[in-house]
């Protein structure tokens, strides 16, 4: 069964319209990626479906959701993608077609069919998704799905909310962001290291000889780059220390003429953005140690048919800084606002744009060399608007190298990670250690601890003689306080939709990381706790 609707080109402006604020955050390309996406729901759970929600509304290409359970009074209780009147019918196609209701522009379709049957008779099954979300999955399956993908290179996005607790697990073996977003971002001015056009403007300013309205309408790049260079001319190296910064910024304000339609403490506003900037602007242009990172793997990389644009791209940059860039990345071509007269401003804006479309001009022949010299391969789509991005984004590039699922239950867990964590009583990741333990539980008694309400005293016992046998394959003493395997007990894995919701919103989030390319997704694992409303990640 399928649901589809589409709509017309003429209402593009209305589209843009009704994604507007998520396209300030991934932009037009980052919204065709996410429309092209193609995610699977493995279980339309009340946590599954609340990732679904968080999918369908900005607009996600298709949706496929596995479930061959049938809708029961529990799902009612939990699960808004349902109605009391489907209890007894296929919960795949009810809460397909709830979620679709949401956006009539998002295709989807459901299969009534078990998981393990798809995983041991159709093994490509899963070859067309980008990512798959999975929730409600026993331990064993879980491990199953976990290397089915692993081998395929297919994304997995483990969601899972236990009582008050929520779980989520993103394994990816490589994923590389170009567009990480990072926080805080630095402006690349090169005042230490000017390319020549810009030298070229400034040094034929001249300051001195400028009536007053003019001089307080130079953008402030330039009264820096002036100043730096008086002041390496008098102490023979550029500004380092705090004090010595100090003192460069009193160099400035040195140079600043009070207007002349003012008061005595009316100044100029361009030298005192100037001495705002000093401590960002003076940085030297250095490569972070991430990226470094990144460009030596590059530079070792022999490129193949098979090897992604991404590193073909990083290849042609560590060429370019290894030449034509003498140690630097590309400009990124953008500058901050800076209070300047208009002409000024886009000259000195246009000097940066102009020399970061030559950096990743030759930074794009670089990639078609590399490209044509392997012959028949699949060509990067948008090939010069890829480079550019690449380019202005060349700082803050990120590669996450993951571990699989069945990997880590088999033992490949940081150990060291574990034991300094369980040393903090306050530390969320007892309750990954809970989790470990409900599931080995549920492996051995065929039921969750506390889903039957006459034994779950007896499940205590048996649920603290898997913590402790976990802990001891783990080489840590029994340091779990009971308090928390009574709690666990006491949950009976029920679903609660609060803490669903939540965790089906961070699903989400991370699932269109995936797709986008953008932003850095979690790597490894995220636990949430509704009861002191904390939350952490780690790499175990």
């Amino acid at each position: 069964m399928e649901s589809s609707g589409g709509t017309p080109s003429c209402e593009l402006t209305d589209k843009a319209k009704k994604y507007d604020r998520q396209l300030r955050l991934w932009g037009d390309h980052g919204q065709v990626a996410l429309e092209s996406g193609h995610v699977c729901l493995i279980n339309a759970s009340a946590s599954g479906t609340e990732t679904l929600k968080s999918l369908v509304l900005p607009g996600l290409g298709s949706v496929t959701i596995i479930d061959d359970t049938k809708v029961t009074p529990q799902d009612v209780g939990n699960n808004f993608f349902v109605e009391s009147e489907s209890v007894g019918s296929a919960r795949g196609e009810v809460t397909l077609r709830l979620l679709l209701e949401l956006n009539p522009e998002v295709r989807g379709t459901f299969v009534e069919q078990p998981l393990t049957e798809i995983l041991d008779n159709q093994p490509d099954f899963f070859t067309p998704f980008s990512c798959v979300v999975a929730t409600c999955l026993p331990e064993c399956t879980l491990l199953t799905l976990s290397k089915v993908l692993w081998e395929a290179k297919i994304p997995l996005v483990v969601v899972r909310t236990y009582g008050m607790i929520g779980y989520l697990r993103v394994q990816m073996e490589e994923h590389t962001v170009v567009e990480s977003h990072p926080d805080n971002e630095m402006p690349d001015l090169r005042l230490d290291r000017p390319f020549p056009a810009l030298q070229k403007y400034i040094d034929g300013l001249d300051l001195d000889s400028m009536d007053h309205r003019e001089h307080s309408h130079v953008p402030y790049v330039v009264i820096l780059y002036k100043v730096r260079q008086r002041w390496i001319q008098e102490h023979g190296a550029a500004p380092a220390s705090y004090k010595e910064r100090k003192a460069f910024a009193e160099m400035v304000r040195e140079g600043m003429r009070q207007k002349e339609s003012g008061s005595g403490d009316t100044f100029e506003e361009n030298f005192e953005e100037g001495i705002k900037a000093v401590n960002t602007a003076l940085l030297p242009t250095t490569i972070p140690s991430g990226v470094q990172s990144i460009l030596n793997e590059a530079s070792s990389i022999t490129p193949s048919p098979t090897t992604k644009p991404f590193w073909i791209m990083a290849r042609a940059l560590h060429e370019f800084i290894t030449s034509e860039g003498r140690g630097a990345l590309p400009v990124r071509g953008t500058i901050p606002d800076m209070t300047a007269d208009s002409e000024k401003y886009i000259k000195v804006q246009n000097l940066y744009r102009e020399q970061a479309a030559q950096d990743a001009d030759w930074v794009l022949r670089r990639v078609q060399e590399h490209s044509q010299q392997l012959g028949p391969r699949k060509v990067i789509s948008s090939l010069e608007s890829s480079v550019k991005t690449f380019c202005k984004n060349a700082h803050a590039l990120r590669v996450i190298k993951g571990k699989s699922i069945a990997e880590e239950y088999k033992g490949s867990i940081n150990l060291s990670e574990i034991g300094s964590h369980l040393e903090n009583p306050d530390s969320e990741l007892v309750w990954y250690v809970m989790l470990r333990a409900v599931d080995q539980f549920q492996s051995e008694f065929r039921a969750y601890p506390g889903y039957f309400q006459d034994q779950v005293e007896t499940d205590i016992v048996r649920l603290k003689v898997c913590v402790n046998k976990l802990l001891a394959d783990w080489g840590c003493g029994p340091i779990i306080k009971d308090d928390f395997i009574h709690e666990m007990c006491r949950y009976g894995a029920a679903e609660v939709h609060s803490v669903a919701a939540y965790m089906g919103g961070c699903a989400a989030q991370e699932v269109i990381k995936v797709v986008t390319g953008q932003y850095v997704p979690v790597n490894h694992t995220h636990i949430y706790s509704a009861i002191t409303a904390t939350s952490a990640t780690f790499s175990l």
